[in-house]
């Protein structure tokens, strides 16, 4: 039996270039930190931006966070909702991860070191949006348990009754 790969194949999932695979955000010309973007925003990807751009403005750039989808028919929309920023950074010199988080809920102002922090060049952010449990979530949980517990507790009465 005789397997033949076909290279067109291969080749066309590569781009040509791999300045197609980044998004510019910076003017052509100006000085730009290459920064990671991932998780829950509009566009993840690889930015270029401007050497001078905070948090706030990446995230901008990245289409902003996205909605949590509709779970059980509610809508997030008078949900409180839990917003993670981390930022990891690579020092070659010391071989560690240095890794900053923000964090805070819809409802609050956004933390101010998020305006004052600087973003450097090869930077991963990381975003996380989360819906913080509500007290029905929490009676969700615990009444299948408590019913459970009593219908254990009937059937085990009525078979020493017998």
């Amino acid at each position: 039996m005789l397997f033949l790969l076909s290279a067109t194949a291969i080749q066309a999932q590569f781009p040509d270039a791999i300045g197609e695979r980044y998004i510019r955000v910076a003017e052509p010309g100006q000085l730009v930190d290459s920064v990671n973007v991932w998780g829950d925003v509009g566009s993840s990807g690889r930015y270029l931006i401007p050497e001078d751009t905070n948090l706030p403005d990446l995230i901008s750039f990245s289409f902003g966070f996205t909605q949590l989808r509709e779970e059980r028919g509610a809508s997030i929309g008078g949900k409180k909702v839990e917003i993670e920023v981390k930022v990891s950074r690579f020092d070659t010199d010391r071989r560690l991860v240095e890794v900053a988080y923000f964090r805070y809920r819809n409802y609050d102002p956004e933390p101010v070191e998020m305006f004052e922090f600087e973003l450097q060049n090869n930077d991963l952010v990381t975003v996380q949006v989360s819906r913080v449990p509500s007290f029905t979530d929490y009676v969700g949980v615990i009444a299948p348990i408590l019913g459970t517990l009593a219908t254990s507790i009937l059937l085990i009465e009525r078979l020493r009754g017998d």
